[in-house]
């Protein structure tokens, strides 16, 4: 099966294959979903999920709020549309997974150098 951020990846890429038009609102439905599918099939929880389980906490601190609004809901009010909001989701996620693996971005900035 294809890790957790890679999905994340492909559905950024082709958003029309896995849920439809490219909106905030139908990535969480597609993650609820997601979650809920593992959960029923009792599927262990991978690094990657129990990491992406810290990100409305990150998204909270990143963006100096205390609610209870879904994560989506925080992205959409800082968005001047859905889509856009989707694609700010990307770029939340991609700072939050630098935030949480800073050496990894040290370790390819230095093998980019290198070639």
């Amino acid at each position: 099966m294809t890790n957790f951020y890679e999905l994340l990846n492909r559905i950024h890429k082709k958003p029309a294959m896995y849920i439809g038009s490219p909106s905030i609102g139908n990535l969480f439905m597609f993650l609820c979903g997601y979650q809920h599918a593992c959960d029923l099939l009792e599927t262990p929880v991978t690094e990657q999920e129990e990491e992406f389980a810290e990100f409305q906490l990150w998204l909270q601190k990143r963006f100096a709020v205390n609610t209870s609004a879904s994560s989506a809901k925080i992205i959409l009010f800082y968005s001047s549309d859905e889509s856009q909001a989707f694609d700010t989701f990307f770029d939340l996620l991609e700072e939050f997974i630098k935030d949480k693996h800073p050496l990894d971005k040290v370790a390819n900035d230095k093998s980019a150098v290198l070639m």
